[in-house]
């Protein structure tokens, strides 16, 4: 899938600048900073342009962290954002096909998924709670973060308007229902203990793996 980019201006090779990582990165980090381990890796899935990893790496440098993505374009932005942050704990980019039955990744001590479930099939979210189980020890957190409906919340016109735009580009696409993703993680072992308001009608969701 296309990432939400453009290519960055003035001669800046493979970096690419995502718009709304300016908008949500420090909201996204205060949430972080209450759910994340101490130290450890932290995988996050569907990187997109790489503006995300280098700032929360930066925020967090007791946590080494390993972006990932499918988008051949996506890990050249996030290699070239690493290389001019120069964090000593950002790892190179691994190619990650969320909705894949192998992952190129074998622990992982926290889980991270930023706008994916509804910019994809799915196959992805189900995918992503299949690997998260085999990555993560007992009570470690698998998070994400994006626009959702709920069933007993009233959905924003922007939200609606939202939605119809996705499925009108795939429709395969479209905000997902938290009890559908819910329902999804549970045979996986994940149960939903926390969910966070955040600005722009979206949520941050912690789920936690059973013992």
């Amino acid at each position: 899938m296309k990432g939400p980019w453009t290519p960055s201006d003035g001669g800046e090779g493979d970096k690419r600048h995502a718009p709304a990582t300016l908008r949500n990165r420090d909201t996204i980090a205060a949430v972080l900073g209450d759910w994340l381990p101490a130290s450890g890796t932290v995988l996050e899935v569907a990187s997109g342009s790489g503006e995300h990893a280098v700032h929360f790496a930066a925020a967090f440098p007791k946590l080494d962290w390993q972006a990932s993505d499918p988008d051949p374009a996506a890990l050249a932005s996030i290699a070239a954002w690493s290389a001019e942050a120069g964090l000593p704990n950002i790892a190179a980019p691994l190619h990650l096909d969320a909705s894949a039955p192998d992952w190129p990744l074998g622990h992982a001590d926290a889980l991270l998924c930023i706008n994916m479930v509804h910019i994809s099939p799915w196959a992805a979210t189900l995918g992503l709670f299949a690997g998260a189980a085999r990555l993560l020890g007992s009570g470690a957190p698998l998070i994400l973060y994006g626009p959702y409906l709920e069933a007993d919340v009233a959905t924003a016109d922007s939200n609606l308007a939202f939605d119809e735009s996705l499925r009108s580009r795939n429709p395969a696409w479209g905000l997902r229902e938290v009890e559908a993703v819910v329902d999804a993680a549970a045979p996986h072992g994940f149960g939903l203990t926390e969910r966070r308001t955040m600005p722009a009608n979206n949520l941050m969701l912690l789920f936690r793996k059973h013992s």
